[in-house]
């Protein structure tokens, strides 16, 4: 098994629960952020909260991917504005809420991925990313046809999203083995 990035820049978060609280804690407030700021895209506003979902499973490792995930799911389910828009549990059981819990099962594999070594090549993240987005996606287009019929979750739920997601893919795909490639320097 490989190390994460965080357990490499912080070699002492094994050791403290304190380390991996405060981790955790950041985690959640840049996944806050990233659900929040809203670029100008076509055909829908793009964010950053997918992208931000792998990297956090991808650098933190599984355990600590999902237990940050986690804690920003629970910061919602309380009702902090966490999410793009609304909270509470009635909230993440609305049409949205697969996209919520395939962002748990996404942080997770894919940080069980770079712990094979999946995050130190371009063609292995992009599988890694590849798979970590469909884990979002499937979940929450599956619930969401629940509302609305599958056809419809398809054209509200993924089509309009392919575009920035595959630029997020990108941008991962070029950051994760660089972000390696320094610290191995």
């Amino acid at each position: 098994m490989y190390p994460s990035i965080a357990t490499t820049v912080l070699p002492r978060i094994e050791e403290s629960i304190w380390f991996k609280f405060v981790l955790a804690f950041a985690g959640s407030v840049l996944l806050a952020v990233s659900a929040k700021v809203q670029i100008p895209f076509w055909p829908v506003p793009m964010t950053m909260q997918t992208f931000v979902v792998l990297v956090i499973g991808m650098a933190y490792g599984a355990r600590l991917g999902a237990a940050t995930v986690g804690l920003y799911l629970a910061q919602g389910a309380i009702g902090l504005p966490v999410f793009a828009t609304g909270s509470g549990l009635g909230y993440m059981v609305g049409p949205t809420g697969g996209y919520l819990a395939g962002f748990l099962m996404a942080s997770y594999a894919i940080g069980y991925l770079a712990s094979l070594g999946w995050d130190r090549s371009m063609a292995k993240t992009l599988a890694a990313m590849l798979a970590g987005t469909l884990l979002i996606f499937t979940p929450g287009i599956l619930w969401l046809s629940s509302f609305i019929g599958f056809e419809k979750a398809l054209a509200a739920g993924l089509i309009p999203f392919l575009l920035s997601e595959s630029l997020k893919i990108m941008l991962a795909v070029l950051v994760m083995p660089l972000i390696w490639k320094r610290l191995s320097d």
